[in-house]
């Protein structure tokens, strides 16, 4: 009790506010990081490192400041420096995906016109293989390239239609397996191979092989990805190595927007107006 109180007595001598400031500055870090982990293997990770670090600190300070134990205090900071070494390995794909959202995210070059076409043909494409249950993948490219990918596919660079999509998709059609990636407003390759996620990458959810590739490509790159599920014929979305299932209409154009001109709202208005 006395070590809590000898504490708390020299967080007092600093000015209130900039305890507070402090305070906010690394809750908001926290927030951030485990909003950003969220639903993925990273956030109960990250939870756990955080509850041995703050509990490990906590009871070294009240054991050391009553008992010489200054060696275990020597082998936690050891004990540290190995965490961190461990996370940074652990955390390999968070950390990419943070150093990639680093840079500016890809602005819809062409114009309104061809933003409202290139959107709805995907809603058209999506909804009717799901009305069909037919399934589907489909990666919408952003900043970072997928070459390595698309060269295991079929190369096209063909303007997206619906029409299109249905028919790679088509069961038995040469092109109906894998991926496709779509760039702009053109499809650039089809049968594309991806990435799969470990199969238990959602808690208590058994992911079908579509969706693993959705949640692969995302986690490691900053593409949406759009996925049909053939057994249900529910239509979901991947980012940031996230998936959302059973998603609306206007969930995906709000998706699409947000993938193809980086501002949803703004976007969105355009859209309607242009309409």
């Amino acid at each position: 009790m006395d070590t809590l109180v000898d504490y708390f007595s020299r967080v007092a001598r600093y000015e209130w506010w900039v305890v507070v400031v402090e305070l906010v500055l690394i809750g908001l870090v926290v927030y951030w990081v485990v909003d950003f982990l969220e639903g993925t293997r990273g956030e109960r990770l990250f939870r756990g490192v955080i509850f041995l670090l703050v509990a490990g600190v906590l009871v070294l300070n009240l054991v050391v400041e009553r008992l010489p134990f200054d060696r275990l205090q020597y082998l936690y900071k050891g004990f540290l420096i190995a965490v961190l070494i461990v996370a940074v390995a652990a955390f390999q794909p968070e950390i990419r995906r943070v150093l990639i959202q680093i840079g500016q995210p890809r602005i819809w070059t062409g114009s309104l016109h061809q933003l409202s076409r290139t959107v709805e043909a995907l809603i058209t494409a999506v909804t009717e293989l799901s009305a069909a249950r037919i399934g589907a993948i489909i990666v919408l490219e952003r900043q970072v390239a997928l070459g390595e990918f698309i060269e295991t596919g079929i190369r096209l660079d063909a303007r997206v239609t619906a029409d299109l999509l249905k028919t790679i998709f088509y069961p038995g059609t040469a092109l109906h397996d894998m991926a496709v990636v779509i760039r702009g407003d053109r499809i650039i390759a089809a049968r594309v191979q991806l990435p799969l996620a470990e199969a238990g990458a959602m808690d208590g959810i058994e992911l079908g092989s579509r969706h693993r590739a959705a949640l692969g490509i995302t986690a490691g790159s900053d593409a949406t990805c759009l996925v049909v599920s053939e057994e249900t014929g529910a239509i979901s979305v991947a980012r940031n190595g996230r998936l959302v299932r059973n998603v609306t209409e206007a969930q995906i154009r709000s998706y699409l927007s947000s993938t193809m001109a980086g501002n949803v709202p703004l976007v969105g208005r355009l859209l309607k107006r242009h309409e």
